[in-house]
């Protein structure tokens, strides 16, 4: 066979067919061998079995008397349920906090008798301890009114709210279900 005549056969239908076949067919297994190469290091950056089972914890709320606070834990954070008074509740619902950090009480609860927040000062992150008008963090001197907007400074912003439903009258699920 001459040079002409092979020159001739790769010019012909079939051999761009089998080429354009034979590129396509490269980058698939390549794009699966990329796909097989990332998947155990996609994978591992799911949450592992431990962290989602502390990522959603039910809470019995009916036995919380009004005027209480029961603290409990959520994600290794102490979460602050507030059963408030009716004097309480018409008190934060006149109000909209300091200019601080300024919210609206419906915007921080879903029933008015109920406070759910992240028991954390927003300062430094030390527990604050609640007092007749709201929390006292004992670290830096900040205060909160009792739906855990910040009063007095150092600390930059309200108490943290956290995802929750009331599955019943006299249960709670912190985080998402």
């Amino acid at each position: 066979m001459s040079t002409s005549e092979s020159d001739n056969e790769a010019d012909l239908p079939e051999a761009k067919d089998r080429r354009h076949f034979l590129e396509k067919a490269t980058c698939a297994v390549a794009g699966v061998g990329i796909v097989a190469a990332a998947w155990p290091f996609v994978s591992s950056m799911n949450p592992a079995s431990n962290v989602l089972s502390k990522s959603t914890v039910e809470i019995d709320i009916g036995s919380i008397k009004t005027g209480e606070v029961k603290t409990v834990e959520w994600q290794s954070k102490p979460v602050f349920i507030f059963h408030r008074t009716p004097t309480q509740i018409s008190a934060m619902q006149d109000s909209t906090g300091s200019e601080i950090d300024p919210q609206a009480d419906d915007d921080r609860v879903l029933k008015p008798e109920w406070l759910v927040v992240i028991g954390l000062c927003t300062h430094l992150g030390c527990v604050p301890s609640k007092k007749q008008e709201g929390w006292f963090c004992p670290c830096h001197g900040s205060r909160y009114d009792n739906s855990g907007r910040i009063l007095r400074s150092p600390a930059p912003k309200n108490l943290h709210l956290l995802p929750y439903q009331f599955l019943s009258a006299d249960k709670l699920l912190l985080g998402k279900a």
